[in-house]
């Protein structure tokens, strides 16, 4: 078999992924900081079938209460099992952490719900050994730490650690439709009553140790470095803080942190300033804490201490766009590591860079170019797994759109695929795990097979996952390993790479 006859016969095999869409399908503006502009949902939650061949949705399933699952505004999918969390979005109320069990045909199972311990959650992550999901409030910045079960992902109980940067003291700055200012909007006035208060908006643990949780305050222009205790699943100290950007006196409200999977960088979106901040992370301080950890040591001594060094700061708007008009949305390293992609929210685009592989700047920004959105607010967006489609939720003009993402240039092209919904908010990629249930097998789909939970088992040495700040991801390179001949025709494939490497590295040396 050719090379190019077995990468087909992949493609043909390879599992079609839920997406979970969360797209905050927003349904209550008025218990929103920010203000928008499209239509209200019914219902919180949709789930389409993404099918790789074209990069089309199918709509399976419309789940939820609005009145209950109010203002969904992140979702997270479990590293192992095929179990989904989402947050909702209320400044006036704690919000809610709900686990779904994700079923076959798209179906959501409700496994329980806690309360998230503060007000307008906006970000859930799960600790390295999958025992505790984090939450972050961004209203009231409060951190809260959530046991898991282990075996099935469901909650093992109510908030087990809190944390307030705030120590205590009061909000000072009145929601949106209480006299307050419209967080979606970034003049100057609106600007200084978001930065009255600390308002966190992401944590993300350090991807090499889990120890060290980095939290992007964006009402106090900084990144605060936590020492999280794995063992005792306890935010327990706050070790370090320093600025998201280059302290040119203005502004920049940092939102996401996102790590690149193989250099030591570590990549921070600016909402206000419409920047990327690049960060040099100091590993081996990181292992020093962890090694100090495990020691049970007193870890005040690395108070002051930052793990974080920046590098540069690089726009993500054309220069002659004003600030004043545009706000940063989501923040994603590409896959493949070669590139980094921002949301653009006002000037309505995708920002694409190119990272820099050789050399003293390597893990540093060139930028490729700015992509139409096809609508506006791009608030959230969505790679598949194969990194080839990106999927963007274009909140004020109630729509989804598709483009091919080009692996090699990093450009993006509309495929002509667009869906109406209503405020779409977040993309949640659920690709689903394991199963071994032969009968479910959907011989409908011209070849290619719906979930992996529908595939024969696969070796656990065969799936590759991958996981970026704000959606953790798994990436599902599983292939139908129990059929004996295509397990044959993979194997020769592999022997056929394994010969043209060789190939290329001879003519390398020539």
């Amino acid at each position: 078999m050719s090379l190019s006859r077995w990468m087909v016969s992949v493609l043909s095999i390879t599992a079609t992924h839920l997406f979970f869409i969360s797209l905050s399908f927003l349904s209550d503006f008025d218990k929103l900081a920010h203000g928008p502009r499209g239509t209200k949902a019914k219902h919180p939650i949709y789930i389409y079938r993404f099918h790789p061949t074209d990069g089309s949705l199918v709509l399976l399933n419309i789940h939820g209460d609005a009145s209950k699952v109010i203002n969904p505004a992140f979702s997270r999918y479990h590293p192992r099992l095929n179990v989904v969390y989402t947050c909702t979005e209320d400044i006036e109320s704690n919000g809610q952490i709900f686990a779904y069990a994700v079923g076959a045909s798209g179906e959501l199972s409700e496994l329980g719900s806690v309360d998230a311990g503060g007000t307008s959650t906006c970000y859930i992550t799960i600790s390295k050994d999958q025992k505790f999901l984090l939450a972050v409030n961004y209203w009231d910045s409060t951190l809260a730490v959530i046991p898991l079960s282990t075996e099935t992902g469901e909650f093992m109980g109510p908030i087990q650690h809190m944390y307030d940067p705030k120590m205590g003291q009061k909000m000072v700055a009145a929601g949106r439709c209480k006299g307050g200012v419209n967080h979606s909007c970034n003049d100057d006035s609106t600007i200084r009553m978001r930065q009255a208060d600390p308002h966190s908006h992401a944590l993300v643990l350090d991807p090499f140790v889990g120890t060290v949780a980095y939290v992007p305050d964006l009402g106090k222009d900084l990144i605060r470095e936590f020492y999280f205790d794995r063992e005792a699943g306890k935010i327990e100290l706050e070790l370090n803080v320093l600025p998201s950007g280059l302290c040119t006196g203005k502004p920049d409200g940092p939102r996401y942190f996102s790590f690149h999977p193989k250099y030591n960088i570590g990549y921070v979106v600016n909402e206000l300033s419409s920047t990327v901040a690049v960060f040099e992370i100091d590993k081996s301080l990181l292992q020093e804490i962890a090694a100090a950890s495990a020691r049970k040591e007193d870890m005040t001594k690395f108070k002051g201490r930052s793990t974080l060094r920046l590098i540069q700061s690089i726009s993500t708007i054309p220069s002659a766009f004003p600030t004043v008009m545009n706000t940063c949305g989501r923040i994603c390293v590409h896959k493949s590591g070669r590139f980094v992609v921002v949301s653009n929210r006002g000037h309505q685009s995708i920002a694409i860079f190119r990272v820099r592989t050789k050399g003293p700047r390597r893990g540093e920004l060139c930028a490729v170019g700015y992509f139409h959105t096809r609508g506006e607010t791009p608030r959230h967006f969505q790679f598949d797994s194969s990194g080839q489609y990106m999927i963007v939720a274009n909140q004020d003009t109630d729509s989804i759109a598709v483009f091919n993402f080009n692996l090699s240039s990093g450009e993006i092209k509309y495929t002509g695929n667009e869906y109406r919904v209503p405020s779409p908010n977040f993309i949640c990629c659920c690709p689903m795990h394991g199963g071994d249930d032969e009968d479910d097998m959907d011989a409908g789909n011209e070849g290619t097979v719906v979930h992996v939970s529908n595939l024969p088992p696969f070796s656990t040495s065969e799936v590759e996952t991958s996981s970026d700040s704000d959606n953790s991801c798994t990436v599902l390179t599983a292939v139908l390993a129990k059929d004996s001949g295509l397990q044959a025709e993979l194997e020769r494939a592999r022997q056929e790479i394994a010969e043209l490497k060789q190939q290329l590295s001879t003519l390398r040396t020539e």
